[in-house]
């Protein structure tokens, strides 16, 4: 084990990424950054210290803070006035980069603005780490987080998201993500390609592969547990003629409203909703 001793480090904060499951994925520089900085700040201050401890970075005298949403407000001035100090202070997010849906934000804003130098020492990255693994596209993606916990709003907000041609990148809690699923579904297409990643470097690290209606009935047949990301694939053209189309209309007008009609079809084709909107309108009107 390396003897991570004190050294002379410049004023400011100092952003580290913290392993996502595997101990050993921190950086040489975070160490460094962890043994030298005159007070630290941390997401989980107990996941912190248990980090520190196996990697033998002694605390010492120095000030340990936890920061996070809900104390944000309250701390932000300590940790401010460490900085007007002339003091070198290190954030730790409790698992990945900081700010990366991480409450640091309001923590960086607030230094910048006072002047003092901000900088960051990169490292893993549940988002990067799913996608790298995935087996689906990574020229272009969108990173969205976690979706609402309402169902109107989280369907409303993947409805947004149907014709991105990129692949979406989602994090969600064991406890909502075949309801996530169940949703993506409806919005973006049953048949979209999905993944679901969990527990990332872990030692149960698992991805599941399948459309998004298939891994939503494997989530509520066998519940995964632990950190997960979603991604699901980028919408595709579809090759559907203006034949088949109408007949999708025609099927689904049977027992819908010419709105929820478009939107069943244009979930199940991938196509966008105006088109098929203004379709069924006109289907509509001749049937009548």
């Amino acid at each position: 084990m390396q003897n991570w001793e004190r050294r002379e480090l410049a004023p400011g904060l100092y952003l580290i990424a913290t392993p996502l499951g595997n101990a050993r994925d921190i950086t040489l520089r975070s160490l460094d950054l962890l043994a030298s900085a005159d007070a630290l700040a941390a997401e989980d201050t107990r996941s912190l210290r248990k980090l520190m401890d196996i990697h033998g970075v002694p605390l010492g005298e120095r000030p340990l803070v936890a920061y996070h949403e809900h104390n944000g407000a309250r701390m932000r001035p300590k940790i401010l006035q460490w900085l007007a100090e002339g003091r070198s202070v290190v954030y730790a997010s409790e698992a990945g980069t900081p700010l990366v849906a991480d409450p640091g934000f309001d923590l960086v804003r607030a230094a910048r603005e006072a002047g003092a130098p901000v900088t960051a020492a990169p490292g893993p990255v549940a988002a990067v780490t799913a996608l790298s693994i995935a087996g689906l596209p990574t020229d272009r993606f969108l990173f969205e987080g976690f979706l609402p916990n309402s169902k109107g709003q989280r369907k409303s907000a993947l409805l947004a998201l149907r014709d991105v041609p990129a692949t979406l990148v989602f994090y969600e809690s064991p406890k909502r993500v075949a309801a996530m699923l169940r949703d993506a579904a409806d919005s973006l297409g049953a048949t979209r390609q999905a993944r679901l990643c969990r527990e990332l470097t872990k030692k149960f690290e698992e991805v599941r592969s399948g459309t998004l209606a298939e891994l939503a009935e494997s989530c509520e047949t066998d519940p995964p547990r632990g950190e997960i990301v979603v991604l699901v694939d980028r919408a595709h053209s579809s090759s559907v003629n203006d034949d088949d189309l109408e007949t999708l209309l025609r099927r689904a007008l049977s027992d819908h409203s010419v709105r929820d009609a478009a939107d069943a079809v244009s979930a199940e084709t991938g196509l966008p909703r105006r088109k098929l909107y203004q379709m069924a309108l006109k289907l509509e009107r001749d049937r009548e």
